[in-house]
């Protein structure tokens, strides 16, 4: 019952959060076993880049393609599946921490993590495999990807889970 009204009250802070930087919500998952997201609107696109990537340099024009910017919240304890991409690298904005992330050239998960806090980006270059972790309370993370074949651009297809705590293939 605990982590039902932890996630209830998380999830209510980050979308008070975001409403008050006027950046508007597309859609929202919070049924995933691991914690839960926010998709953007792309209405909303140029707003949560200056917020939370207002440094980055896309290496194509944003208005064709689509980065699929999401706040994760990953609960405490829990971690999202080791996994990898072909089309694209992700960048990571560490909007609460502490969080632990796995990260490996290969399909062998290493032993140990880093831990990244509040304000740390991350980049997951193409092929990285990787795994967020929650740590002793709610991480949350901005993300967005970066399109490494425009001409073929990434979606939600391009994931391949090498490893999964909850079963999904």
């Amino acid at each position: 019952m605990n982590d039902i009204i932890g996630k209830s009250k998380i999830v209510a802070e980050v979308r008070t959060d975001l409403e008050s930087k006027d950046i508007s919500i597309a859609a929202m998952d919070f049924e995933r076993p691991w914690g839960g997201f926010f998709k953007i609107d792309n209405s909303s696109l140029q707003k949560f880049l200056n917020t939370y990537f207002g440094e980055v340099k896309l290496p194509f024009d944003i208005s064709k393609l689509n980065v699929s910017p999401k706040i994760l919240l990953v609960a405490p304890g829990k971690k999202l599946s080791w996994q990898s991409h072909e089309r694209r690298s992700e960048l990571w904005r560490i909007v609460k921490g502490p969080v632990g992330i796995y990260t490996s050239p290969t399909d062998e998960q290493p032993d140990e993590m880093n831990v990244f806090e509040d304000g740390d980006m991350v980049e997951m270059e193409l092929g990285t495999r990787h795994r967020l972790v929650g740590l002793d309370d709610w991480g949350i993370v901005a993300e967005i990807w970066v399109h490494r074949f425009p001409e073929n651009p990434s979606d939600e297809e391009d994931i391949r889970r090498i490893s999964d705590d909850f079963g999904r293939g």
